[in-house]
């Protein structure tokens, strides 16, 4: 069986390099190279931070060149006629020059012109009526040049092509070929920022495998992990959970106690955790994971779970512990890295917030610094994702310093850094969202909603249109319609945004609370009084029953609910009350304030 070769190369990738297992390879394992999920440390709730939380050793790893040196591919003369092409030897020559090409460094386009002319003879000699495994590979091939050349669009119908040639049914060479496809597909859609169809790809790339290989076979928890990977950076945690679970389960089997792919399995169960609050829950996973690495020497490993593990003490308020976490990790860095490494530098982040939370603020802003000189003179190697992550953190903090010019800086060179960048478009919503904010706080409230529409157009291209991320967007952009007077954008926008906090997050949650508010006020800008009321007795009966009235929001939403009674009994063609009395009576103490009520962003104020 010919093996299927990997798409995740990013277009600037030098050189391209697409390799083929050998001919009698009939492992079905999935394609590795994809995108790592992002870390939920970031001090929003936005797209959290690249960097992965689950590095397996026992991903599968490209098979080495078969030839070595640059070599240069055989020349043979322009096909001038189609009717060659019937040659039944063709396709396989053809298919073996674009190996050639690649592997000699000749460059890609010559090699797609011999792939796709490979798949044309494939074609033209495949038996009618029978699958042809030569035309699936042949055409992985091609979609696999088009991923590294950036012409992702080009390459997705190639591979949904690929995917209806085999036929399951047929045997495991067959379910091999489609479940790559399947994989490579999805991971076509991720580099697109498509999330929601990317993992509709892996799921249906897993159940392949699965009756292919059983359900407990090793395989099928590294693809397990992989789908999770994906659910974690379409925040979808319950299902990233479930998965990584089965994940641990099959190698406690398979695998020798404190294996490396053990330990890979719970820095990212950790990695869910936290980002559901458990930290207690993270901990226990990362302290497993770390010992596991220092059983097999992996140093470094060891080092970057031990920022993992001060990040959850941070979060439980274990400040002295989290110094001690940060500074072991920072140290091992430095020695095996170098001190201008951006490791070392995103260490310095973590510190700069510590030292913020505990009121250190001359140290915090030092170890912010002392990043930025690093970031600005980055070591051979760094990759751009990290100099983006590590400057959107740092903009929190002096958002925190009150200094939200400077924030904005920082914002907008990383925006830059990332724009050009496949399968970013979660994270630059993410940037784009705390812009608007960041802009909404100053009062410049045309950029903000600027921000927050380019936010929600990537959110929505992107699949997260049911998150709870997006939810909260939607109501920050139309707190920003309301200044600008779009008085039905706004209720559409709150409406939205209702509806999917509702779902994401329950009715009791404060986020959700915040936009029923919204929308209630609204409604009464614009003399829908009756709904008005509706929501406001419902809000006061959730927090009657669920939360309490010790909140002091509860006697202001009480006391608007009368008003709006009052109103009712009134006649009907009442003017409405102004916007600026309704939504924003709770914006006269300062607009951080109001910020810090209604955005739901969870940002610093």
């Amino acid at each position: 069986m010919p093996g299927l070769v990997s798409v995740k190369t990013p277009p600037e990738a030098p050189p391209l390099r697409i390799t083929f297992p050998d001919e009698n390879h009939n492992q079905m394992r999935p394609n590795t190279e994809r995108s790592e999920p992002v870390n939920p440390k970031t001090p929003s709730p936005a797209p959290r931070r690249p960097p992965s939380p689950s590095p397996s050793a026992s991903r599968a790893k490209p098979s080495p060149d078969r030839s070595s040196g640059k070599k240069k591919s055989p020349e043979i003369p322009v096909v001038a006629d189609e009717s060659s092409l019937d040659n039944p030897d063709l396709g396989p020559f053809l298919l073996k020059l674009a190996r050639d090409t690649i592997a000699s460094g000749d460059g890609p386009a010559k090699a797609l012109d011999y792939a796709l002319r490979a798949s044309k003879s494939f074609e033209r000699c495949a038996v009618a009526n029978e699958p042809s495994l030569d035309l699936a590979m042949s055409l992985h091939v091609v979609a696999a040049i088009y991923c590294s050349l950036g012409r992702l669009e080009e390459a997705i119908p190639v591979l949904e092509r690929a995917i209806r040639v085999p036929d399951v049914s047929s045997g495991a060479d067959h379910a091999l070929a489609a479940f790559s496809g399947y994989m490579q597909l999805g991971d076509a859609h991720s580099m697109l920022g498509q999330l929601d169809r990317s993992i509709e790809c892996y799921k249906e790339g897993l159940k392949i495998q699965i009756e292919a290989l059983g359900d407990t076979d090793p395989r099928v928890a590294e693809t397990c992990r992989y789908l999770a990977e994906a659910y974690v950076q379409s925040m979808q945690f319950d299902e990233a959970e479930n998965l990584c679970k089965r994940t641990l389960e099959i190698h406690r089997v398979h695998s020798l106690p404190a294996s490396l792919e053990e330990a890979a399995d719970r820095r990212l169960m950790a990695l869910i955790c936290d980002a559901k609050g458990d930290y207690e829950s993270a901990l226990e996973h990362l302290v497993l994971s770390s010992m596991s690495m220092i059983a097999n020497g992996q140093d470094a490993e060891v080092a970057a779970i031990d920022v993992s593990i001060g990040n959850i003490y941070l979060s439980l308020s274990r400040f002295d512990e989290a110094v001690f976490s940060y500074q072991k990790a920072l140290t091992v860095f430095k020695s095996s890295k170098g001190d201008n490494h951006s490791l070392v530098a995103s260490v310095f982040v973590r510190l700069a917030d510590l030292y913020y939370k505990t009121g250190k603020l001359r140290e915090s802003r030092s170890y912010c610094e002392n990043a930025l000189r690093i970031y600005a003179k980055p070591v051979p190697g760094t990759t751009v994702e990290e100099i983006a992550s590590g400057m959107t953190e740092i903009s929190a903090i002096y958002e925190s310093f009150n200094e939200p010019d400077e924030a904005l800086k920082l914002l907008q060179k990383a925006m830059k850094l990332l724009e050009d960048k496949p399968g970013q478009q979660s994270i630059i919503a993410g940037i784009e969202a705390r812009m608007g904010v960041m802009f909404y706080m100053v009062g410049r409230y045309q950029e903000a909603w600027s921000s927050f529409q380019s936010a929600v157009s990537e959110l929505r291209a992107s699949g997260e249109r049911k998150s709870a991320f997006f939810g909260v967007v939607l109501n920050q952009m139309g707190l920003a319609c309301v200044q600008l007077f779009k008085i039905d954008e706004a209720a559409e926008l709150f409406e939205e945004a209702r509806e999917i906090l509702e779902q994401e997050c329950g009715p009791c949650h404060q986020d959700t609370l915040g936009a029923y508010a919204n929308l209630a006020a609204i409604y009464d800008a614009l003399g829908r009084v009756e709904d008005a009321i509706e929501i406001l007795d419902y809000v006061l009966k959730l927090r009657e029953e669920k939360l309490g009235t010790s909140n002091p929001e509860f006697d202001e939403e009480k006391k608007r609910l009368a008003e709006l009674l009052k109103e009712a009994g009134r006649s009907r063609n009442k003017k409405a009350k102004s916007l600026e009395n309704l939504i924003d009576s709770n914006t006269k103490r300062t607009r951080k304030e109001a910020l810090r009520k209604w955005s739901a962003f969870g940002f610093r104020s």
